[in-house]
């Protein structure tokens, strides 16, 4: 049974968590004793698995669609889940989405549904639950969830990198503006990560080779929402308009390079 709600008992909001980064994050906030509103896209059963896993941690959960092609409504889903629970301490805004198009074949509607997915869907829950914040008091905390490709272009991807390396400056506006009141706001970039949207669900990361990555294997889901529940402590208080890389080197060698690369001469002077 999960455990009332009190008043010190964090909530935090974390947009696309019926898989991957946003599930393992969902539960890892839930470990660390925050209350966590799930949302989803297109796959219920997967967002109420996640609120079970939650809820097994003695948490309380809630569970709700949100279409962010659908803007600028979608973005209310963020005050329901604050009304339901009753406040928002942290909102982890980690749902995506990604083409891989030729520059020269894409379409307007294509990368508008990016750019809304990955951009204007983060900026708008974002004000949204900084202004809940404001009107409670206390601060709080909003993580971004961008990619390596907020630093740096993929051939195929021009919206999907287009939008990251927007949603990287309008955290670091954010960081500035929401400073005063004692909201910080940070990016975490992933590099290869073994979940759904990169066709990895069942993956072992740690079985994989990735000779072009400098640990040599693709990340784990759970890497990834550690560094996020990092940024949603207490012990982040002075962390802010920061992008925190989790690709295993990969920005180091060139996204491009670590993901393609297929030996490991490069290792060799």
């Amino acid at each position: 049974m999960s455990t009332p709600a009190t008043s010190r008992t964090k909530v935090a909001v974390i947009t696309g968590a019926d898989s991957g980064i946003g599930k393992a994050t969902a539960v890892r906030l839930a470990r660390a004793g925050m209350d966590v509103g799930i949302t989803w896209h297109s796959d219920q059963e997967g967002a109420e698995a996640t609120a079970e896993e939650v809820r097994a941690h003695g948490r309380r959960a809630a569970v709700a669609r949100m279409d962010l092609t659908r803007l600028p409504d979608a973005a209310d889903t963020v005050d329901e889940l604050c009304e339901e629970l009753g406040r928002i301490d942290v909102l982890v805004n980690n749902a995506g989405t990604g083409t891989m198009t030729p520059f020269l074949d894409l379409k307007p509607d294509d990368v508008r549904e990016v750019v809304d997915v990955d951009l204007i869907g983060p900026f708008l829950c974002g004000q949204k639950a900084a202004r809940h914040m404001i009107r409670q008091g206390g601060g709080g905390r909003i993580v971004n969830v961008t990619s390596v490709h907020e630093h740096q272009p993929r051939v195929g991807a021009a919206p999907y990198c287009a939008a990251k390396g927007g949603l990287g400056l309008l955290t670091q506006v954010m960081a500035l503006e929401l400073a005063e009141h004692g909201i910080t706001v940070n990016a975490v970039a992933p590099g290869e990560i073994a979940t759904p949207m990169t066709g990895q669900e069942d993956t072992d990361p740690h079985t994989e080779s990735r000779p072009g990555i400098p640990l040599g294997r693709p990340g784990d889901a759970r890497e990834v929402a550690a560094v996020i529940a990092f940024l949603a402590s207490d012990d982040a208080s002075y962390v802010t308009g920061a992008s925190w890389s989790v690709d295993g080197g990969m920005l180091r060698m060139g996204p491009q390079a670590g993901s393609h690369l297929t030996g490991d001469d490069w290792r060799r002077p």
